[in-house]
């Protein structure tokens, strides 16, 4: 009997690792897919707008760039905003995926935890108070404010026994963010330059954008990332729950610590750089789960890639739905995202951690 378990046994045990190996052809190919749609979309992104060009212009301006070429300078006028669009969408994205881990949340994205409210009190604040106009002035205020929200939603939140539990997170920024909110809307109310000055930003874009806005915040998206793909394995711990993270020898608080500065990080940098763009970090996470399961491991690096070819694809349509005018980006995310978290939700599928 023994000696016929041993050959059972390893039949089983190789049909498993057959099908784990086609699993993960599968999720490779899948990502080299979404990887050629969102190099499509980078394309198109250079090509389309109120001057539309060519493909081949485009390669030109890009190979063989000629100064007096005024097609050639819309390209390369055009890159920084393509860029941005990549950066933000792909560090909603992977913040959204993280928060949703750390919160064992599927509702989960920058508000919860306060960011958008104190990025938003932070640029109310430097424009009111010092008279910032410029974008790059935005973003150190910005992206102040939304650590700053974080940390204290997070201290907050470690409260008690039980530390940084979901709910007292949720509790937490839920409350902060009310408080921010009400505290920016008395500055609007008593400033109408303010309020003039700070609608351009709150509503939402990567339009406008050039290489003075978006190098500041590259080191800041950089780590950010790469603590957050560093936590994969982290994250799956954790949607098992505290107890059984403890139990695999995680440290849950310094865990989510680190992972929370990730995700400060992450969101502080995105809505400093482009204004609080929403859905785009709630939606895709959904999304990539209906295509991944509940694996980190593949969530974070799908979620990486299809944000930005969702919001370059968003930032495209805005830009032509309308001429001679734009829809900025932040609009046309919620009027694409909306339905399709509905449809999502409807389905039932992609919502479970």
């Amino acid at each position: 009997m023994g000696s016929q378990r041993g050959p059972q046994v390893s039949v089983r045990a190789g049909r498993l690792a057959s099908a784990g190996g086609k699993a993960r052809t599968r999720q490779v190919a899948w990502l080299l897919a979404a990887v050629v749609v969102l190099s499509l979309l980078a394309a198109a992104s250079l090509a389309i707008g109120a001057r539309g060009l060519s493909l081949t212009t485009v390669w030109q301006a890009l190979t063989q760039f000629d100064a007096a070429n005024g097609d050639h300078a819309v390209v390369h006028a055009r890159i920084p905003r393509t860029v941005l669009g990549i950066l933000v969408g792909g560090a909603l994205s992977l913040a959204g995926a993280a928060m949703q881990g750390v919160a064992r949340n599927p509702l989960a994205d920058p508000g919860i935890m306060g960011v958008n409210a104190g990025a938003a009190l932070a640029v109310v604040t430097g424009i009111y108070l010092f008279g910032v106009t410029s974008l790059s002035g935005y973003i150190w205020f910005a992206f102040i404010g939304a650590g700053a929200a974080a940390v204290v939603v997070y201290l907050v939140a470690s409260m008690g026994r039980d530390g940084a539990t979901p709910v007292k997170l949720a509790l937490a920024g839920a409350a902060l963010s009310a408080g921010l909110y009400s505290l920016m809307s008395v500055i609007l109310v008593s400033s109408q330059d303010t309020l003039d000055r700070f609608r351009f930003w709150q509503v939402g874009g990567i339009s406008g954008r050039d290489w003075a806005v978006v190098l500041p915040g590259l080191p800041f998206l950089a780590v950010g990332a790469l603590i957050i793909l560093g936590t994969s394995r982290i994250l799956n711990s954790l949607a098992l729950g505290d107890d059984i993270a403890r139990g695999l020898g995680q440290r849950v608080g310094l865990t989510r610590g680190v992972t929370a500065l990730g995700i400060v990080l992450l969101c502080g940098s995105a809505t400093a750089l482009a204004g609080p763009i929403g859905f785009v970090g709630l939606v895709i996470p959904h999304a990539v789960r209906s295509l991944t399961g509940p694996d980190y491991r593949w969530i974070l690096p799908f979620s990486l890639v299809l944000a930005p070819a969702l919001l370059l694809g968003a930032d495209i349509i805005g830009r032509v739905v309308l001429l001679p005018g734009e829809v900025p980006a932040g609009i046309m995310t919620a009027l694409v995202g909306a339905p399709v978290f509905v449809w999502l939700i409807r389905r039932g599928k992609g919502a479970g951690l």
